[in-house]
């Protein structure tokens, strides 16, 4: 039965959905991070002295506070704060360039930073000395802050003195909450705007899919400053009030022991790193605890579905989400897998999520019926009302449609599949050809860890079939093996005409492969 989401709680703010978190337990524990805990009052302390701070540099109403940190507190902290602030946090992502670091605080007009020590010697401070941007208060963070019972540096986020709690206006629902980058895998990044309403309906639609409570711990594997590490892991942690296991960065030895020492029950994160988790896991013993073990961000075959629950011990769930929808639309029901479109080899991402409408669209912008192939258009209370000063990408704030680019379409029992980005169609000799279908292909043969195919120019055909692949560690293939393997099962003019073998594919840091760097 779809859950149609007439019974879900009307959104409200991020900050409020903290203040209940801490009303209804300020001794519990909200995030471990290595040695260290801090309860729910602790973080309301931290982020009560960077607010107070911030507004005694100048800081006002609608400002932006970037975050440049890895997985730690400080990242919680100053978001929290940026709210309190009655400002928006803007997540940057710590693996960018320094060009990339400018280019997101001018594009902003941040007028504050909250940065890893180690990320504003990199670039950021040379980038805030350039003088282009409007930052004018920073403060900075360790990886050592909170890990163990240690001294914090003069001037530092944790030394901030506490002077009492912050007085000022909660913001609306529509109000901007964050700033939040899509990952740019195919040209100029941009800044999606999620409201206050946006986040709180995340939150609640993953609480609502996953049944997760209070007492239940969140292992935090991927990026926060991505959809899914905002949404997925601190958000669900405020709505629920349940604690967030987190790691500085994604480290598979490291978070296994984190998988055995506190024993999470939800674990969400990109299919690469769920995979690296498994192989470097002993067995399905260090996943006993996991109730919900889930993967979104980057298309799932069928075969790495199957070896994560043999090496897991769990199935596999699958969550479907943009920025710009934050995080998640169309999810596998828990613990299921979806069925598998014989034609194409795509395993199905499942079906809307509680007050989500998923239509398939034809060429002219009208809904087309089951098994027809079209583009997938999401409405919902998580759907982002637009971009930063670029505006908006929906009919309304927070319940437009938005016409996402992915092509795919619904099976006569309301499954939904993926078949490829519209952008990444190849078309050769006239013929139509989706990379998603040869790369399940491609995925089947045993010696293959990664594939990606794009199209490349041709003189005679417009365009022809180009496979970049990494073969699994200790594999004997060579490409003509794998010529073979894909001329048994695909028509001609989808067969690879090049085949690249790569040590890795390239992907941003969350795990999308770049396609425009193999297009070169």
């Amino acid at each position: 039965m779809i859950d149609d989401g007439s019974d879900l709680p009307r959104p409200t703010s991020g900050l409020t959905m903290f203040h209940e978190a801490v009303a209804a337990g300020s001794g519990r524990p909200l995030i471990r991070y290595f040695d260290g805990v801090l309860t729910m009052r602790d973080v309301d302390r931290h982020s009560d002295a960077l607010a107070h701070h911030l507004i005694g540099q100048g800081f006002s109403s609608g400002d932006r506070l970037a975050i440049l940190t890895q997985n730690s507190p400080a990242f919680v902290i100053a978001l929290v704060a940026a709210w309190k602030a009655g400002g928006i946090a803007v997540p940057l992502n710590p693996m960018n360039t320094r060009r990339e670091t400018a280019f997101a605080l001018v594009d902003t007009g941040a007028r504050a930073l909250v940065c890893l020590d180690e990320l504003y010697a990199a670039g950021a401070q040379s980038v805030i000395a350039d003088g282009d941007t409007d930052v004018r208060t920073v403060v900075l963070t360790s990886i050592g802050d909170w890990a163990a019972k240690t001294d914090p540096a003069p001037g530092s986020l944790p030394a901030l003195p506490w002077s009492g709690p912050v007085r000022g206006a909660d913001p609306g629902r529509d109000d901007p909450a964050l700033l939040l980058y899509t990952s740019g895998t195919t040209g100029v990044p941009k800044a999606a705007v999620v409201t206050h309403g946006n986040l709180t309906a995340g939150a609640e639609l993953f609480r609502r899919w996953t049944t997760i409570g209070s007492d239940d711990e969140i292992l935090g594997i991927t990026p926060l400053f991505h959809v899914t590490g905002i949404v997925g892991h601190v958000a669900l942690a405020l709505r629920v009030g349940a604690p967030l296991i987190l790691a500085h960065r994604f480290d598979p030895p490291v978070l296994v022991r984190a998988l055995r020492e506190h024993r999470p029950a939800f674990v969400i994160g990109v299919i690469s790193a769920i995979v690296a988790l498994a192989e470097e896991a002993d067995g399905p013993d260090d996943f006993r605890s996991v109730k919900w073990l889930a993967t979104g961000g980057a298309p799932v075959s069928a075969d790495t579905a199957a070896r994560v629950a043999e090496r897991t011990g769990t199935e596999l769930s699958i969550v479907y989400g943009l920025t710009e929808t934050t995080s998640p639309a169309i999810a596998t029901p828990v613990g299921r897998l979806g069925p598998i479109d014989r034609e194409s080899g795509a395993l199905s991402i499942g079906m809307p999520v509680a007050a989500t409408r998923c239509r398939i669209l034809d060429d002219s912008g009208e809904p087309v019926g089951p098994g027809v192939i079209g583009e997938v258009e999401i409405a919902g209370p998580q759907v982002s009302p637009g971009y930063w000063q670029d505006g908006s990408i929906v009919g309304g704030p927070g319940d437009g449609a938005l016409r996402t680019g992915d092509i795919g379409f619904r099976d006569t029992d309301g499954w939904v599949f993926l078949i490829d980005r519209r952008k990444d169609m190849i078309t050769t000799a006239g013929y139509k050809v989706w990379p998603r279908e040869v790369e399940e292909v491609l995925y089947r043969h045993p010696a293959i860890a990664e594939a990606a195919v794009v199209g490349v120019p041709d003189d005679t055909r417009g365009e022809v079939v180009s496979a970049f692949i990494a073969f699994e560690s200790g594999a004997t293939a060579t490409v003509t093996d794998i010529e073979e393997f894909a001329a048994a099962q695909l028509a001609a003019y989808k067969r690879p005409r090049s085949i690249t073998v790569l040590p890795a594919l390239p992907k941003t840091a969350t795990g999308k492969v770049l396609r425009r760097r193999l297009r070169g």
